[in-house]
């Protein structure tokens, strides 16, 4: 009877009245202000029991100063092979997106398979389109606090002109079940700066968030990741005023371009990993957050627990000078 009575708050929660409300992507922007991006490589998805995060996280979040949360979430392997997803892991995702909307964060549901897209463009479309389109039907009713990101950091052989053709039709896939819901859509190159200028929208398709991701410099945010090679060097500092100079140029062209255009803009990842100065990272963190807050964005912290950490799930607290850049006292 309980587990009975859980389901059914978990479906009022996501048909609420607000799901026909169509909010504005600025106007969700401004909602989803500061956000941390959660969930990509903990095991609850495969087995709920061994979980890091706990739903109780979410109040910490919101407790914490942030607004949303994006969740990065590898579907491709929660498929089977006629690209259908497996019923366990969407009720797992039913108990994340209604535990994240109880606190009243706006939740971001970020397909976060760049790896086997980019590796690999021509198994991915199929399995990409099979998702939005189930993740479409399943969510067409839930609050408009449920924005959808197409693909995180498109790359490799989802060059610029290929990932426009397929942003072209994986939109209608969305709309034809969600015809205002707020979608995140970055430009190729990992979401990178340098590519927005690349990036093609369909102009009449006025509920898009724009987004982008920045690590610059990357000898100094990736110093020391297994992961890059190319950064093995530690002991890089970050804070001269050439360097916040340098952010700003850069922030400076992103809203130029999002001017220009008018679309509002989504920092959805920034940080600095962990094996790099506290001072130096909490000095980078608390600059990148600002310069957004300045220009009107939302950014997605990256990220809660695993690497670049904000929160020690282990010692149940927030490491207090990322925590303190990113919401200041």
């Amino acid at each position: 009877m309980l587990k009975a009575l859980q389901a059914l708050a978990v479906c009022a929660l996501l048909a609420t009245p607000a799901a026909a409300r169509e909010i504005s992507p600025q106007d969700q922007v401004k909602a989803m202000a500061r956000g941390i991006n959660v969930l990509g490589y903990d095991p609850l998805w495969n087995d709920p029991a061994k979980a890091r995060f706990q739903m109780r996280h979410f109040k910490a979040i919101k407790d914490g100063g942030f607004d949303a949360v994006r969740l990065n979430l590898h579907a491709f392997s929660h498929m089977d092979a006629d690209n259908r997803l497996d019923p366990a892991w969407l009720k797992t995702l039913d108990q994340v997106v209604q535990a994240a909307l109880a606190q009243k964060l706006t939740v971001i549901l970020d397909e976060h398979d760049f790896g086997p897209c980019g590796e690999d463009p021509a198994a991915c479309k199929p399995r990409l389109t099979a998702f939005w389109r189930q993740i479409g039907e399943h969510y067409r009713t839930a609050p408009d606090r449920v924005v959808f990101e197409l693909l995180n950091e498109p790359n490799k052989g989802l060059d610029d002109a290929v990932w426009n053709g397929w942003v072209a039709e994986l939109l209608p896939v969305v709309r034809a079940t969600n015809p205002t819901r707020n979608v995140v859509v970055g430009p190729a190159f990992w979401n990178n700066i340098a590519h927005l200028d690349a990036l093609r929208l369909p102009a009449q398709d006025r509920h898009l968030i724009v987004t982008v991701h920045y690590y610059l410099p990357m000898e100094f945010t990736h110093q020391g990741a297994p992961w890059n090679p190319s950064t093995p060097k530690t002991g890089v500092t970050w804070g001269t005023q050439a360097e916040h100079q340098r952010m700003k140029a850069d922030f400076d062209g992103v809203q130029a371009w999002a001017k220009a255009h008018d679309r509002p803009m989504l920092l959805g990842e920034f940080g600095a990993y962990d094996k790099g100065d506290m001072a130096s990272r909490a000095a980078y963190t608390a600059a990148a957050a600002r310069e957004a807050e300045a220009r009107g964005w939302a950014w997605a912290y990256w990220q809660f627990d695993s690497d670049f950490i904000a929160y020690d799930v282990k010692n149940d607290g927030w490491v207090a000078p990322i925590h303190e850049a990113l919401v200041p006292r």
